[in-house]
């Protein structure tokens, strides 16, 4: 009976025994390319390209540098737009009607250092400037002038949006004295916010290509797109004639199984009222990094003409591998191991990109000559199930045999 229940321990333990994470070797790796280094005592950058999201695992795990036969460390980054900005209300003061337009002033404390100025505006279709001035004591105290005025509209009759919010360079003073042009009445003046707003550029890099469609749908405009396998989708860019102005068109993007996966609107204004010119222009939809083999993109034009797009482009975030060369001027770099988890280095948790980084290349995409394909590492069961299934089966009912005979046995009382 003992020996049975030892068995079936053995067989259960050995049935749920889980394989160490695989090791990187070079000859498991299924591609390979030449890294140029130009400045090698300096950290540098690759930039994943299309080949490398078709060969490589969806998540870029498998991703490593080599120096002969040793590793290099790396961090990879996604190179996203990021937007840093914390709003405080400012405290409206002397708030009155001058002559045909409005005046105020904010006081910002405690904020100390600011670029941005939103207003809150209870009107409707409406184009005035704003010309700021700051200043550090009230009242009567010189000021500083911002050389641009901002531009504030409401195009809610023509369905072209609005801006409320005054661009600045980085202030510091305690007050700002604001004045709008004819347009706004004070009460209509509801509050203030200020902001210190930072912004970090994005890079995206191509992704696939867009054709026109022939359909019989008057009111669309509608696009096809291929993209390459494995590369994550994440905003499509419009091109529109320099000439066309003040449209806003809302579009929807679906994927190769016709499931939508985004909806937005494109717009560009130029609007002139009294000698106050209004710029706007957003020709980008976001998508947020979705897999998919093709694109439907559908612009509905309502009962306007189409607009002549010359090109609609999807775009990929633009992944960036930064490493230090420590004085090489080559290395290469190794992908196509399906097993191979992320690798978990120090430099990737002390990593600061350099203001000084580099760009380094890649040469064109070859099969690594040395490739063996990966021994199959899986646990003993994993390779036999039929065979552990079975021993398991006889045991239990060995077992089983065993209780019923015991019980048959058993004298009675």
């Amino acid at each position: 009976m003992k020996w049975v229940q030892a068995l079936l321990v053995v067989l259960l333990t050995t049935c749920f025994l889980a394989s160490s994470s695989p090791e990187p070797e070079i000859s498991y790796f299924k591609q390979v390319r030449d890294v140029s280094i130009s400045a090698p005592r300096h950290q540098n950058y690759l930039v994943v390209d299309a080949a490398i999201w078709s060969h490589a695992r969806p998540d870029l795990s498998d991703l490593r540098l080599y120096d002969g036969a040793t590793q290099v460390p790396y961090q990879l980054i996604s190179e996203r737009a990021a937007t840093f900005a914390q709003e405080i209300e400012a405290k409206i003061v002397n708030l009155a009607q001058r002559g045909d337009h409005t005046e105020f002033d904010l006081d910002v404390a405690p904020v100390t250092e600011y670029n941005r100025i939103h207003l809150a505006i209870d009107h409707k279709d409406f184009l005035v400037s704003a010309t700021v001035s700051g200043r550090n004591d009230l009242p009567g105290t010189s000021s500083v002038t911002s050389p641009t005025p901002s531009t504030l509209f409401d195009f809610s009759r023509e369905g072209l949006g609005s801006n409320a919010t005054i661009a600045l360079p980085v202030w510091s003073y305690r007050y700002v004295h604001v004045r709008l042009s004819p347009g706004i009445l004070p009460k209509e003046v509801h509050q203030a916010t200020v902001a210190y707003l930072q912004e970090k550029k994005g890079f995206w890099t191509p992704a696939g290509t867009c054709q026109p469609e022939q359909t019989n749908q008057k009111r669309n405009s509608v696009f096809t797109c291929q993209i390459p396998p494995s590369m994550p989708i994440d905003r499509v860019e419009f091109e529109v004639p320099a000439s066309r102005v003040n449209f806003r068109r809302q579009l929807s993007v679906a994927n190769e199984r016709g499931v939508p996966i985004a909806t937005g609107s494109i717009s560009r204004i130029r609007m002139n009222r009294a000698g106050t010119t209004a710029i706007s222009e957003d020709l980008v939809v976001n998508i947020f990094g979705d897999y998919t083999s093709k694109l439907t993109i559908t612009v509905d034009n309502g009962d306007d003409p189409p607009i002549p797009f010359e090109k609609v482009q999807p775009q990929s975030l633009e992944r960036r591998l930064y490493f230090q060369p420590q004085g090489k001027t080559s290395l290469k770099l190794y992908y196509g191991d399906e097993r191979l988890t992320s690798p978990v280095y120090d430099y990737a948790k002390f990593f600061r990109e350099d203001p000084s980084v580099t760009q380094a290349q890649l040469a064109p995409e070859t099969s690594n000559p040395a490739y063996k394909g990966r021994p199959d590492d899986r646990p003993w069961s994993e390779r036999h199930r039929v065979v552990m299934w079975a021993a398991m089966l006889i045991a239990v009912a060995v077992l089983a045999v065993l209780a019923i005979r015991g019980l048959r046995n058993k004298a009675p009382v």
